[in-house]
């Protein structure tokens, strides 16, 4: 399935799921992982798609202590740690596909983001008296700058997502990345532009699908 910038027949078929969370690692709000997220969102809103834009600098995520805790809380997230993480965690349950919008940092996603992942025990009651999934079957995306070719520099967060939504029951649906050539001006060219309307139509399908 495609869509043309024109096109309005997709958002009025549009089913449920319909919630994105866009959660961005990037210390920089102006640089470029945000200019390569701005006409993904735009794509994505112009459908019906309602998203949610986190800036994680902005917030307390404090790393995972590791204390299983909230493996004995029953129907809700349950960390002791009194952070952000819980009101972020908040809009992921409230989503259907959550995007990770990074650069790459030393093969991996932003010190926040990390942070932010290693937290996720919660969502899963494995390990402990609760049972049960906070999160299962929602989707996962990711969109990466990096100064490496794709292949490279993406492979080691990529492999790790899908082995988290693998862990998780959730389902990996795809990653956009592009690669720092000229400054911010590698983010906004038409190119860079025209795969972002690309993948946000790419997530519109998976949302769109049963």
């Amino acid at each position: 399935m495609s869509y043309k910038k024109s096109d309005n027949t997709y958002k009025n078929n549009l089913t449920i799921p319909k919630k994105v969370c866009i959660l961005m690692g990037s210390p920089h709000k102006d640089g470029n992982t945000a200019a390569l997220c701005k006409p993904f969102i735009e794509e994505l809103e112009k459908y019906g798609v309602k998203t949610k834009y986190i800036f994680l600098y902005d917030l307390n995520i404090n790393p995972c202590r590791g204390c299983y805790s909230c493996q004995n809380v029953t129907g809700k997230y349950g960390c002791v740690i009194n952070d952000d993480v819980h009101k972020i965690m908040e809009k992921i349950i409230e989503s259907d596909c959550i995007v990770l919008a990074t650069p790459i940092f030393s093969w991996y996603c932003t010190a926040p983001m990390k942070a932010l992942l290693d937290r996720h025990y919660g969502m899963n009651k494995y390990y402990g008296s609760a049972t049960g999934s906070l999160w299962k079957d929602k989707k996962v995306a990711l969109i990466t700058t990096n100064g490496y070719e794709k292949d490279y520099a993406t492979t080691p967060f990529e492999q790790g997502i899908k082995r988290l939504c693998k862990h998780s029951n959730l389902e990996y649906i795809g990653l956009y990345s592009v690669q720092d050539k000229d400054d911010l001006a590698s983010f906004t060219s038409s190119e860079a532009v025209t795969g972002a309307y690309n993948f946000a139509h790419s997530i519109l399908d998976r949302l769109n699908s049963k």
